[in-house]
């Protein structure tokens, strides 16, 4: 996979020497995945940082320490920064910010989502950097040098990458998350078509900064309990914010989870803008996982309410988890869904 060729091609200045290894001790890995050529390296301790829940559950899996985003120094800093540029670049501040005197950052991206800009903002920061190229990706490193480093410069890349309100000031958002900087035009046509009388225990699937969630609530008095489900925890972190604001009664509860492996729950309602994308390639797949969690969570007299492309092909997924299926609505290259009694 792109994701495997990415993480090759960072850990091949490790492996050829052109990048130490620390000597002793451990070395900090920022958007970490696991992977093969991760776990042969020998002789180090990765502290491992990631927000995005399926990435995060193979770490611990493959033995590696997840580790908080504190004040704690390393000598080497590995860094996979996402496509987004403010995220990216606020990425690479933070790594520049948690080495040692001298310490140095090693940095990856594939060449199609953004390697030569990744490069050039290293280079803005720390002076001059070297690099090494393969599978279509780039491995770009330097050296934190007090003399050259930019720090008003990294200062801003992180400030750039705070939350701050959008939408008229409704929602806190911030850059890297789904439509951060809008209402998605997809999750505000599946709100307006909501009814009013859904009630009891509802769940959003893949929550995102909360719109949806905070629709719900404001359509819906006789909702009592809402669970927000959502893999990426830099956006459930801004989902609690966002649905403190409401008024309404229900008790919430915010889960860091993937949503693909099942729910823990059972509930009357479950609302969905499912993601189809893994990077920057679609994946269909991932909508269809959403629906079939869906189906086994959903109590006999549930509903699903879902909104999607209406190019993805979820038919014959919706088909064979649920009696009923029904298009509710299409505009604006959408399709709004509404399914019930889950075939268990």
């Amino acid at each position: 996979m792109a994701g495997d060729d990415v993480l090759d091609t960072l850990l091949l200045p490790l492996r050829s020497g052109e990048v130490a290894l620390p000597e002793s001790g451990a070395a900090l890995f920022v958007r970490a995945r696991a992977g093969t050529a991760l776990n042969a390296m020998a002789g180090v301790q990765w502290h491992c940082q990631q927000s995005f829940k399926p990435f995060a559950d193979t770490l611990v899996v493959a033995g590696h320490a997840l580790v908080a985003d504190d004040e704690a120094r390393y000598p080497l800093v590995l860094a996979l920064p996402p496509r987004q540029r403010e995220e990216a670049r606020a990425t690479l501040a933070r790594a520049f910010m948690r080495l040692t005197p001298g310490g140095l950052v090693l940095a990856a991206m594939a060449n199609a989502e953004g390697a030569r800009s990744m490069q050039a903002d290293i280079e803005r920061l720390a002076g001059s950097t070297n690099s090494v190229s393969k599978h279509k990706c780039r491995a770009v490193w330097a050296v934190h040098d007090a003399s050259h480093f930019d720090a008003e410069l990294c200062a801003q890349w992180l400030q750039a990458d705070a939350p701050r309100t959008i939408a008229d000031g409704r929602f806190t958002s911030r850059p890297g998350l789904f439509a951060w900087d809008r209402i998605d035009p997809g999750s505000a046509l599946l709100a307006a078509h909501l009814p009013v009388d859904l009630s009891g225990c509802c769940a959003d699937l893949g929550a995102g900064y909360g719109y949806l969630s905070v629709e719900l609530l404001a359509r819906c008095p006789q909702v009592t309990t809402l669970d927000l489900f959502e893999a990426e925890a830099r956006a459930l972190e801004l989902a609690q914010i966002n649905l403190a604001r409401c008024e309404h009664p229900a008790l919430r509860q915010f889960h860091w989870h993937d949503v693909t492996i099942g729910l823990p729950g059972r509930y009357d309602v479950i609302i969905s803008n499912p993601p189809f994308h893994v990077g920057a390639a679609s994946d269909a797949g991932l909508g269809l996982a959403f629906i079939a969690s869906a189906a086994h969570a959903l109590l006999p007299s549930g509903q699903l309410w879902l909104v999607a492309n209406r190019h993805l092909p979820y038919e014959a997924g919706l088909a064979h988890h649920f009696r009923n299926v029904r298009s509710v609505a299409q505009a604006q290259g959408y399709k709004i869904i509404h399914a019930s009694e889950s075939i268990q």
